[in-house]
């Protein structure tokens, strides 16, 4: 694991890692001062919650959890890293999910290290955590 500093943003990844009680993903997250959270990966966390079978022990979890993070939702700046990070893997042939190059445009722009367990994102040249 690389660390740089004592916030990042976090992936929907480790957020959920985090929930199912991955302790080197704890004691990680544990270790930051400030971590931050872009609307999209809510967005995944709630979907997630509302499609599970514990649907309202899920929601509590979720706003608990984000209740301790710093939200960042996206705007134009964050367009433009998105369409250069898009554009560098579509030239490359290795497409990722939508909401993937959505979150690491925000970890981009805010210039923080993404905190991810998916290996995809090392596809993109971003700075990353990961475990």
């Amino acid at each position: 694991m690389t660390m740089t500093g004592s916030e990042c943003f976090l992936d929907t990844s480790v957020i959920i890692h985090y929930f199912k009680g991955h302790s080197a993903i704890i004691e990680s997250l544990n270790s930051f001062d400030e971590v931050f959270v872009s609307s999209t990966v809510a967005g995944e966390l709630y979907y997630g919650a509302f499609a599970s079978s514990n649907s309202q022990k899920h929601i509590d979890q979720v706003q608990s959890f984000l209740t301790n993070c710093i939200i960042y939702s996206p705007d134009i700046s964050t367009a433009i890293v998105y369409g250069k990070l898009k554009a560098h893997l579509k030239r490359n042939g290795t497409p990722i999910p939508e909401n993937d190059i959505w979150i690491a445009a925000m970890a981009v722009e805010h210039k923080k290290p993404l905190f991810t367990t998916d290996k995809h994102f090392g596809l993109l040249e971003i700075e990353l955590i990961s475990i």
